[in-house]
């Protein structure tokens, strides 16, 4: 097997090797996962004894877990934060601002009545409205993150990123139950 170093201490953007930061160069980090993804595909070992190719398939496991973390804003925001010690507690902290959660109840009830009422041309506004909302989180979580090292700040905004992909979830479903 072509030796590819994994060291087990490294961490996703070392294995990579780009910048630990939230804000990265996705088009670097797609191509440093194609190249790892050519040397190490367990495809390419199967003619190789059992241990070698459960070793690749190790190797490959942990490239895709990591691609895939770095290259979602809510998983990468988490790993940083992880990697600094802090805890989104999304699953336990459910203690927003008070605005931003009279907010998220009135996205689900426009979300459910554009669902009833079948529009489409509706759910098609408060997408763009809901990413564009994203975008300023996730520009937020850039300030927090790369530039204050507010990382207690952050987790709360990582929090709200949860809650707003929960909602772009439940406009993806509003339009497949639209489309029925």
């Amino acid at each position: 097997m072509q030796h590819v170093s994994f060291d087990p201490q490294q961490n996703y953007f070392q294995l990579f090797n780009i910048t630990q930061a939230y804000q990265i160069d996705t088009a670097q980090l797609e191509r440093q996962y194609r190249a790892l993804q050519s040397l190490i595909h367990p495809d390419k070992y199967t003619h190789l004894p059992d241990a070698e190719q459960r070793v690749a398939m190790q190797h490959s496991t942990l490239v895709n877990e990591a691609y895939q973390t770095l290259r979602k804003p809510m998983l990468r925001a988490r790993y940083l934060l992880s990697l600094h010690g802090v805890d989104t507690q999304e699953a336990t902290n459910t203690v927003m601002p008070l605005d931003f959660l009279t907010a998220q109840m009135a996205w689900r009830e426009a979300v459910a009545e554009a669902q009833q009422t079948r529009d489409a041309a509706l759910l098609g506004e408060m997408e763009v409205r809901m990413q564009r909302e994203t975008h300023e989180l996730e520009a937020q979580l850039v300030v927090k993150i790369d530039t204050e090292k507010d990382y207690a700040a952050a987790a709360g905004l990582a929090r709200k990123l949860r809650f707003m992909e929960k909602l772009a979830e439940e406009i993806h479903a509003a339009y497949d139950e639209i489309d029925i």
